[in-house]
């Protein structure tokens, strides 16, 4: 298995633009499957359970330089081991978690990087903002000035045609542009977090910053 997931890294890796950021996603993965992983050269790694991440962080603090995402759903009474563990947060879905986000940034003296979670379709198991809402949320998140506010993260909805797929993911690059350029002070739009395993070559031609891959580079989850 060891070989297969260099393999697999390596190929992967060859197939991405340089501008495209591989995180892998290790999610129920032990950290024997990280250290080969990052052995392959991946440095980014993504979690979405707080207790998970944190054994998994103990048994690798040898390896100092890998950057941790947080891309699960995030409940407010785990927000601050959130700010602890993690490097960035892909899943800031509303302003009342951004805001406590940055309230205890501020108490722990550290600036988190984040992307804010988009719904551009209709979805019942998705959780984020709509566009009509990240709009109206935009002076309030312009105010959240310790968090490092990058860009956005999407999931589309299960079920779509790869075309359909392509639309959202284009249409999120779409929003992210407009944020851009209504030139706010504390928010960019550089980062766009998007594409699984199944379709991230679709949001690589969308124009994501990162991908986020765990099947296709770890294997089958148990």
């Amino acid at each position: 298995m060891t070989s297969s997931i260099s393999e697999r890294i390596t190929n992967i890796c060859a197939s991405l633009p340089p501008s495209v950021r591989l995180i892998a996603v290790s999610k129920t993965f032990p950290a024997a499957d990280i250290r080969t992983a990052y052995a392959a050269g991946i440095r980014d790694f993504g979690e979405n359970r707080i207790q998970e991440a944190a054994s998994k962080q103990a048994e690798l603090q040898d390896l100092p330089d890998i950057t941790w995402h947080f891309i699960g759903g995030l409940q407010s009474n785990k927000a601050k081991k959130a700010i602890e563990l993690f490097d960035w947060i892909h899943s800031v879905d509303n302003l009342k978690l951004a805001q406590r986000l940055n309230k205890l940034a501020q108490q722990l003296g550290v600036t988190p990087q984040v992307c804010l979670q988009v719904k551009l379709l209709p979805d019942p198991n998705k959780s984020g903002w709509t566009v009509p809402e990240l709009l109206v949320d935009l002076p309030d998140l312009n105010q959240c000035k310790t968090l490092q506010i990058q860009g956005l993260m999407t999931i589309p909805p299960l079920g779509l045609t790869d075309t359909e797929i392509l639309k959202v993911f284009k249409s999120t690059q779409e929003l992210a542009q407009k944020i851009q350029q209504q030139n706010w002070s504390h928010l960019k739009m550089d980062s766009l977090s998007m594409g699984m395993s199944g379709d991230y070559q679709l949001a690589v031609e969308a124009g994501a910053t990162m991908v986020r891959l765990g099947t296709i580079l770890f294997g089958n989850r148990t």
